[in-house]
């Protein structure tokens, strides 16, 4: 009976340390630049650290986010992004920070980052923005919060929900957000459901959308607009 409550006592243990951790790990050193080499024979949990003695100064340096993005699209928005990808000091420090371009009306749409919350700041114009709760009980719908951000407001987008961004004024909007991950993913709902390689069976979309297959078929053969 001791070893058992110690073995459960254990995997409580085991269970409470991993949901400590549902974000990026803590570094476990100073600085681990990131190596930006494709045909690595390693493959670790974020990038492979390239050795301190090389690391230099522009390694954790970026500039351009003064430079606005090209929102002539069909989203009439574009999104530059600043991730270990492009700043490889970012690895192993669990943030990441994005310029976000709207045009008048323009839409940074429905979407999802499945390993970062987002916090959003407004520098210039008016976005109409919101997220939507997971699914609740049966026979309920998913809660929506909706704020009208000015200069200076403040949004955040709790880890993993789907949310948006409107500009609904007549002029340029512009906003910078925050996100709590080196690398945080961005899944926009209509590219993934609609516009997939290979695409998703129809009748799986017709039946889950309570839609005619045309409606399906038309929505798959739009060409599907990535603003990042």
């Amino acid at each position: 009976m001791a070893l058992r409550t110690l073995v459960l006592t254990i995997a409580i243990m085991a269970l409470l340390s991993s949901m400590s951790h549902a974000f990026d790990p803590s570094p476990l050193q100073d600085i681990c630049v990131a190596v930006d080499d494709s045909m690595a024979a390693v493959f670790v949990n974020g990038k492979i650290c390239k050795d301190p003695k090389q690391v230099m100064a522009n390694d954790f340096f970026k500039s351009g986010l003064n430079i606005p993005g090209n929102t002539s699209n069909q989203l009439g928005s574009a999104v530059t992004a600043v991730n270990v990808g492009n700043l490889p000091g970012l690895n192993t420090l669990g943030i990441s920070l994005a310029r976000i371009d709207y045009a008048p009306y323009g839409l940074n749409p429905p979407h999802t980052h499945p390993r970062g919350t987002e916090i959003l700041a407004v520098l210039e114009g008016t976005l109409y923005v919101g997220f939507v709760l997971s699914n609740p009980g049966p026979n309920m719908k998913n809660k929506l919060f909706t704020k009208i951000l000015n200069p200076g407001d403040v949004f955040v987008f709790p880890i993993g929900l789907i949310h948006f961004q409107f500009n609904v004024g007549k002029t340029n909007a512009v906003a910078f957000a925050g996100l709590s991950s080196q690398n945080p993913g961005v899944i926009t709902i209509a590219n993934a459901v609609f516009g997939s390689d290979p695409p998703i069976n129809p009748d799986v979309l017709a039946k889950a959308f309570q839609v005619d297959n045309k409606v399906v078929d038309y929505l798959q053969s739009q060409f599907w607009w990535d603003n990042n």
